[in-house]
């Protein structure tokens, strides 16, 4: 026999715990959260050396939130007393929040396909059918690597698939892609004494948009300024890569303009993920320049009662893919799904979302320049 659910919640990241966290403390418990892998492992999954790039401290006396908590009165930097966390210690993090509220998360599940019904969804997975009225989409990218870009991607390693950057043999590596995952590979590959060249399309270590969403971070700024007198490291803009090749013992990458550059080792491939959002195109709207369209309160404009949280997330201008960014819009979603279930959620509980800068509910106070 079928249960139904009034929410499902795709996602077991720090989106699905913290919006889980929400529903529970509003008051709903007839709620599951769907997760094909582990709690947090779109962290535990990075790279060895890989940190959070925005910084963890412990600000309660102060009435601040810690910029990597997902639900007030946390902080992983007091629980790890450090600044920037590895991905392992942050899933560790968000496990202890699901454990300390009992979130009901089942583990394993591989959503297939979900279609729309009169009264809500059914979600096909590979453990069966789930029923509900409501689904919150939490999906996260690091699970979805962009692993063709250009013609001969597949032959390239994403970053995504590193386990430790000192696994990597070979004393030069050519690293596609400048953003966030492209500097962090070239700087822990540096720091090894390896020669290492960056590929990009845009001189992105030169960038000085204050929105950590479209420039590089603080974080990976102060890291790469140690490395720039390091003549192991070339960083190399205006240089596209449109194709790769593998001769008998060496890699070929083609670039638009023409020049060809040999690699004796893997090229690295640093170009980013594809969105989850993959797998339920059909419940959005896009518009031309390929951005999906939300309601006010992050609802698709197609399907009624689906809702998203995450990175994914965006109205533009605003850009919410940083922790501290996204964590504000849990509680809007989480007390408009409460609203139409008819759970009455206390004005104080509300009161403590914004005090805890929990709780944007006004767009027009944002932008990219806006620290959210």
């Amino acid at each position: 026999m079928k249960k139904e659910y009034d929410v499902v919640i795709v996602g077991a990241g720090p989106a699905g715990v913290g919006v889980g966290s929400n529903l529970k403390q509003m008051g709903l418990s007839n709620f599951v959260i769907l997760e094909r892998n582990s709690v947090g492992s779109t962290f535990t999954k990075w790279p060895k050396e890989m940190k959070l790039l925005t910084p963890s401290f412990p600000g309660h006396g102060f009435g601040l939130l810690d910029l990597n908590a997902v639900v007030p009165d946390t902080s992983p930097g007091y629980s790890y007393q450090s600044e920037h966390l590895s991905g392992e210690e942050y899933g560790e993090y968000l496990q202890a929040i699901a454990n300390h509220f009992e979130l009901p998360i089942k583990l394993g599940i591989d959503v297939k396909e979900m279609n729309k019904t009169v009264d809500g969804f059914i979600l096909n997975t590979n453990k069966g059918e789930f029923v509900c009225r409501y689904v919150v989409w939490a999906g996260g990218e690091f699970q979805y690597p962009n692993l063709q870009p250009f013609e001969g991607g597949e032959l390239c390693l994403h970053n995504s698939k590193v386990t430790s950057w000192n696994d990597l043999e070979g004393e030069e590596h050519f690293i596609i892609g400048g953003y966030e995952s492209g500097i962090d590979a070239a700087i822990h590959l540096s720091r090894l004494g390896k020669d290492v060249t960056v590929l990009a399309r845009e001189a992105t270590w030169t960038n000085d948009n204050p929105d950590p969403s479209i420039s590089l971070s603080p974080f990976t700024c102060d890291r790469l300024a140690e490395l720039f007198d390091f003549e192991q490291l070339i960083l190399r803009e205006n240089s596209e890569v449109i194709k790769v090749e593998k001769e008998e013992d060496y890699f070929q990458i083609y670039l638009s303009n023409g020049e060809k550059l040999e690699s004796s080792t893997q090229p690295i491939l640093a170009t980013g993920f594809k969105s989850s959002l993959s797998l339920i195109l059909e419940h959005f709207y896009w518009d031309e320049e390929n951005h999906f369209e939300l309601t006010n309160l992050d609802e698709s404009t197609v399907s009624e009662g689906l809702f998203l949280v995450g990175p994914q997330v965006r109205h533009d201008p605003i850009i919410f893919c940083f922790i501290y960014k996204f964590r504000q819009r849990f509680a809007i979603v989480a007390k408009e799904i409460c609203d139409r279930l008819e759970i009455e959620v206390s004005e104080e509980l509300i009161k403590f979302y914004r005090r805890s800068n929990m709780f944007l509910d006004d767009l027009s106070c944002c932008g990219n320049e806006c620290v959210c």
